[in-house]
């Protein structure tokens, strides 16, 4: 209990010093704040630049990810089969490899423990003929489950499960193939009946795609025959719910696959989008440091500034130095004294900078924005403004520490002396 004591009044008294000091620190600085202001000109420069370039490089990084994200899911694990073998670096069609049929597909996704949305699809090209007997070019997407998550903009209607279950003849296009038929109105269009692959497809819907424009045909995947599958192998994509599950539904993925495969790995491969994003993470990770590196001159030509500020300082005060040590001022009192006015200096000076470089960031978007015309938007993190936090710091002590250290060896009576 007494230790206890005794620890809370030295903690109590270390304390009063560190806030008398920084409160002294403070005082002077508010008698010479132009002269302050100039000397870490230096470091409100290195900062604003600092804080800048990182908020810039995470608005990048943010674009980066939603651009990768807009073209496919970042949780999408994808199973396909090795059609191909390479030979003296040439790409050759395997004799045979297993494909997976619609009943497996639903075995897989019975497997699955976590929550994950299972599609089955192939893709390939080939000729529509149409009632008139019209042919028309068309890139083909089958598959098994809804083909499109928004189904607002539709018109007619989509097929579903029970439709893909059941072998339904049904079909939807992309607006680029009904614009290769010439038809004018799109309603007279549905119902119509199409022929492909020798099957009879009759039209139940049309979904516009703006940025497509080669014509698409999208039907159930279980109207191709054993046949068709295996010359045009299919892709089952797991879509997890949780990020942090796909390493648990890739591992039931692969133990599905050597159960019912005789456990061959060369047969599938399972590839996730992770690592497009590690490397677009990477990529910005490292621009980060260089440019870093890079404005972090600024910081140091800055704290050289502070340094140079406060060795006048110990000058200008040598006096005053030696009057608070003949009245019992200690070494330590004197490098405190100082530490807290070169971490009150450079912290003022991180302050100013973080503030520059926050509005430096408003003007520079507008200019991206018209220039490059992409959705750019500066981010700005906790991670900036702690980085900002330990720059003030370290400025403080690091170029601080000289001085102090120079002002607490003084000798107190050629101090006062000092003229």
């Amino acid at each position: 209990m007494i230790g206890c004591r005794v620890f809370a009044l030295l903690l109590e008294s270390m304390l009063q010093k560190i806030f008398s000091s920084f409160a002294l620190a403070l005082g002077n600085i508010r008698s010479n704040l132009f002269h302050t202001f100039l000397s870490v000109l230096g470091i409100v420069i290195g900062v604003a630049a600092l804080v800048s370039i990182l908020s810039l490089i995470d608005g990048m990084e943010k674009l980066a990810r939603e651009q990768i994200s807009s073209t496919t899911s970042l949780n999408a694990i994808m199973v396909q089969s090795v059609s191909h073998k390479s030979v003296n670096e040439v790409r050759i069609k395997r004799d045979t490899f297993p494909v997976i049929d619609y009943d497996h597909f639903k075995g897989l996704k019975e497997t699955l423990s976590k929550p994950a949305d299972a599609i089955f699809s192939a893709s390939f090209s080939g000729e529509v003929e149409l009632a008139d007997g019209k042919r028309i070019g068309a890139y083909a997407w089958v598959n098994a489950g809804t083909i499109r998550p928004d189904t607002a903009k539709f018109i007619g209607t989509i097929y579903h499960d029970e439709d893909v279950e059941a072998k339904r003849n049904v079909a939807v296009v992309n607006s680029a193939f009904f614009k290769a038929t010439s038809l004018e109105n799109e309603s007279d269009f549905i119902g119509q009946t199409i022929t492909f692959l020798g099957k009879k497809l009759r039209i139940i819907g049309i979904v516009p795609e703006l940025n497509v424009k080669a014509p698409q045909i999208y039907f159930p995947i279980t109207l191709l025959t054993p046949t068709q599958l295996y010359e045009h192998p299919p892709m089952v994509m797991v879509d997890a719910k949780i990020t942090e599950d796909i390493p648990a539904l890739k591992g039931e993925i692969t133990n599905w696959l050597a159960k019912n495969y005789n456990g061959s790995k060369d047969n599938f491969t399972i590839t996730t989008n992770d690592f497009r994003i590690e490397q677009a993470t990477k990529a910005f990770l490292v621009f980060r440091i260089v440019m870093g590196l890079i404005v972090g001159i600024s910081v140091v030509v800055g704290g050289i500034g502070v340094m140079n500020v406060l060795l006048i300082s110990v000058t200008e005060r040598t006096a005053e130095i030696g009057i608070r040590k003949a009245t019992g001022a200690n070494r330590r009192d004197i490098v405190l004294l100082f530490l807290s006015e070169s971490i009150t200096v450079s912290a003022f000076g991180s302050f100013l900078g973080l503030v520059v470089g926050i509005l430096a960031t408003m003007v520079i978007i507008p200019i991206v924005r018209a220039v490059a015309e992409v959705p750019f938007q500066a981010a700005y993190t906790l991670n900036t403004v702690l980085l900002v936090s330990v720059i003030s710091i370290l400025v403080g002590v690091v170029f601080g520490t000289y001085p102090a250290i120079r002002a607490s060896k003084l000798n107190p009576v050629d101090a006062i002396r000092h003229e």
